[in-house]
């Protein structure tokens, strides 16, 4: 093993150990979890291991990382591939996830997360054959490396301390290692969303001759009528950031992927008249008087 090799492996199993005192907000129905996803779906995890609160810190957001949801993709392609999945996995191989973890590219059951603090992003009306895009690419990327370099410029880009001013930071990184197949767990979602010209969170820019042009009032009435686009090309210019730049909450804050929470509010019948609360919490003071012990108490 050369000195190379042996140091990144040293990196990996110092990153991926797990932290103590892991904090699971929500509990997750696993069956109702795998009832709701899609796939393309993106799902999002707060992490318990040292990698996990470097991207934390670094991001300034709860989610670490990110995976995308395949459900039965390679069961269907049958093969070598679905033997193995069905051999590792079991049942669960009707519910596999591609994602990038610091040993590489690989899948795993979404039941593997089931105990973590998660959300699921769905791409906005993405279209089936885009769907089929992402599935063939997220499977072809099974394999690939982890890009620890990627972390470190994301580091540089992202923590505020810099020589290099804000519009000059992009073209000052060095994007990772520049290699195709070494990405972190968003690099790879982000790479397979550019392919299909799909935005996570692209900057704008408004130049006078991109406005398109506009609608008499009573087409654009009839269209909203009967739910039809407008036919005209959104406003601005979009530029898609490069992958490497992309965190795990870039899914969560962008306005082209919905949010689809795992919670009791979901389902319907959610009636909070009918929560039992611990009477004997200490401490807690609702009262009229509540403001003044909490200022005698601090």
């Amino acid at each position: 093993m050369s000195l190379r090799r042996w140091l990144i492996d040293r990196i990996v199993q110092y990153l991926t150990e797990p932290l103590p005192d892991y904090e699971r907000r929500v509990r997750n129905d696993l069956g109702a979890l795998i009832a709701d996803l899609r796939k393309a779906d993106v799902i999002l995890v707060e992490g318990d291991q040292r990698v996990s609160a470097i991207i934390r810190y670094l991001s300034q957001s709860c989610w670490s990382h990110s995976a995308l949801y395949i459900g039965d993709e390679l069961i269907r392609r049958g093969g070598e591939r679905a033997a193995w999945a069905r051999d590792t996995f079991g049942d669960e191989a009707e519910h596999l996830v591609v994602e990038a973890l610091p040993s590489g590219v690989v899948v795993s059951p979404v039941a593997k997360y089931v105990d973590y603090n998660v959300r699921v992003c769905r791409p906005h009306r993405i279209r089936p054959e885009h769907v089929q895009t992402l599935m063939d690419d997220a499977v072809a990327a099974i394999g690939w490396r982890y890009d620890l370099r990627n972390v470190f410029d994301l580091a540089r880009y992202l923590i505020p301390v810099s020589f290099v001013p804000p519009q000059f930071r992009n073209a000052a990184l060095h994007f990772g290692s520049g290699q195709p197949t070494e990405v972190i767990c968003s690099s790879l979602l982000a790479r397979l969303f550019a392919k299909i010209r799909f935005p996570i969170l692209p900057t704008v820019t408004f130049p006078e001759h991109a406005m398109p042009a506009t609608e008499e009032s009573r087409g654009r009435l009839v269209r909203r009528i009967f739910g039809q686009p407008s036919g005209a090309a959104y406003t601005g210019i979009f530029h898609m950031r490069h992958p490497t730049l992309i965190t795990p909450r870039d899914f969560d804050l962008s306005p082209f992927f919905d949010i689809v929470k795992q919670n009791p509010l979901e389902r319907g019948g959610f009636d909070y008249s009918r929560i039992h609360w611990d009477d004997d919490e200490r401490g807690l003071d609702t009262g009229p008087g509540a403001s003044a012990s909490l200022r005698a108490r601090s």
